[in-house]
């Protein structure tokens, strides 16, 4: 898979709020920041405590380390560093630095007219931008310089289809420089940061003929020819080099004949729906005794008919009856369909009756809370049983390694999934009425591979007696389709 940036319309939503705060006629300067030589800074700041998390107010925090903060019509947010904006929002627990979508604990909330905001919303704005460590405690925020520090960095490097991913993975975020030199890249840290090198391995690329870590720089050896782009990735935080062959014809291979490239494609085409679980996968059980599989399967033939019905699209199903199907096969075959949207339906369970409500979530390798990490493990359990308590999603020793790959994919289209997202849980909220349980994050086994816009849809509790009586009437689901 060629992997490209994403599309400029993934970032049109942050390019019309980045618009309105330009065009807004109450521009402040953006507060100083605290003397460069101050290594310590605390600040008292005002803190509300919402589902048993504090949040502490973002505006003197803003004024003492730095930061334009303005409220956007529609209720968002933003921050401004110079040129750089961070958005945010109460509606989401995520935030927007450029093209990055960095999942944060909890949503922001709005009280009496201030933004509050989680602690690690401090450690990741502030770390990026002024090199600050932070903590909360008891109304008061401490902030200190970075010191010198040395940081074991972790390397990978994987070549699929003439593009080699490079990772380098380190515990925190260094301060740093990139510089292309001829046929070499180099990482330069700066502040006094170092870096050692945490598990060596050899290269052997076609397109990396190295890499060098020591002291305050790492050098990547190019290929000849070779052109690289590079970006960053939070949580852990991953520095990653996309190499690929450049425009020029590399020595000894015959020119290409000239052809004018085909128009690409418009719209969306192709949409493939994936009934969860399937076989001896029962998924969650009903109080009556009825079965995830068969209700998200019945719910998927529904919405097929109905999106066909309704636009000019081709939908597949991975599944239209009831049989064992692997995770990777699922987005296999959204894949080989070349698909614009991947859709998996599930349905929740809890341990008590009273849950309910709709979530909607995409893939990430760090869960955005403790509900969305524990609802990951059990869909990614065969047959979807609850685990026991403290579970990992998953204990294949390749597991990590292997999501992380696959996350870099599918953080190309991570701006598209989020609004994918917020545009099905807003919809199922307000046409049916439902819950709003909120859009998340979680390392869902089945999103994994998916080379698209991919969502997992929980669209209901089968625990709560209520909703699988719903669930159940075929009137309800068609209802569901409609608002999906």
């Amino acid at each position: 898979m060629r992997r490209t940036r994403p599309r400029l319309a993934a970032f049109l939503p942050l390019v019309a709020l980045l618009a309105v705060a330009l065009a807004s006629q109450a521009q402040r300067p953006s507060a100083p920041p605290p003397d460069a030589a101050s290594d310590s800074v605390e600040i008292a700041v005002p803190t509300v405590v919402a589902d048993g998390a504090t949040l502490a107010a973002l505006a003197p925090v803003a004024r003492r380390l730095g930061g334009t903060l303005e409220e956007h019509p529609g209720g968002s947010w933003s921050l401004a560093f110079g040129e750089e904006r961070v958005l945010f929002g109460p509606d989401s627990s995520a935030l927007a630095v450029g093209t990055e979508v960095l999942p944060l604990s909890r949503a922001p909330q709005v009280v009496g007219g201030a933004i509050y905001v989680p602690a690690d919303f401090f450690e990741r704005v502030y770390a990026r931008f002024g090199g600050w460590t932070t903590s909360l405690d008891a109304g008061r925020l401490t902030a200190s310089r970075r010191d010198g520090r040395t940081l074991a960095v972790s390397t990978d490097a994987v070549h699929l289809q003439g593009v080699t991913t490079v990772v380098l993975q380190f515990p925190a975020r260094p301060r740093f420089e990139i510089e292309e030199r001829g046929a070499s890249v180099v990482v330069e840290l700066a502040g006094g940061d170092r870096v050692e090198s945490l598990r060596p391995r050899p290269v052997d690329d076609p397109l990396v003929e190295a890499i060098e870590i020591a002291g305050e720089r790492i050098v990547l050896r190019l290929a000849p020819g070779a052109a690289v782009e590079s970006y960053t990735l939070e949580s852990p935080f991953r520095l990653v080099f996309d190499v690929h062959r450049g425009a020029g014809v590399a020595a000894g291979e015959p020119e290409p004949p000239a052809l004018e490239p085909p128009e690409p494609p418009t719209g969306i085409r192709v949409i493939v729906l994936d009934p969860g679980h399937g076989g001896s996968e029962t998924g969650a059980i009903g109080p009556s005794g009825v079965a995830e599989k068969d209700l998200t399967l019945a719910l998927a033939r529904t919405l097929a008919a109905r999106l066909e019905a309704a636009l000019p699209v081709r939908v597949v199903l991975t599944r239209d009856e009831d049989a064992n199907l692997p995770h990777e096969t699922r987005t296999a075959i959204a894949n080989q369909n070349k698909a614009d949207l991947f859709l998996s339906l599930h349905l929740n369970s809890a341990f008590g009756p009273t849950a309910h409500g709709a979530e909607t979530y995409f893939l990430s390798t760090a869960a955005s809370d403790e509900r969305a990490a524990r609802s990951a493990a059990e869909e990614n359990r065969p047959g979807g049983a609850a685990p026991a308590a403290g579970a990992a999603a998953g204990d294949d020793p390749l597991y990590d390694l292997q999501l992380m790959l696959w996350d870099l994919a599918q953080n190309h289209f991570l701006s598209e999934s989020q609004r994918l997202a917020k545009l099905i849980q807003g919809e199922l909220n307000s046409t049916l009425g439902l819950r709003d349980r909120g859009v998340k994050q979680a390392p869902f086994l089945v999103l994994m591979g998916a080379a698209m816009p991919a969502v997992l849809v929980e669209v209901g509790f089968l625990s709560n007696p209520d909703e699988e009586r719903r669930l159940q009437d075929a009137a309800y689901r068609a209802e569901l389709a409609d608002a999906l």
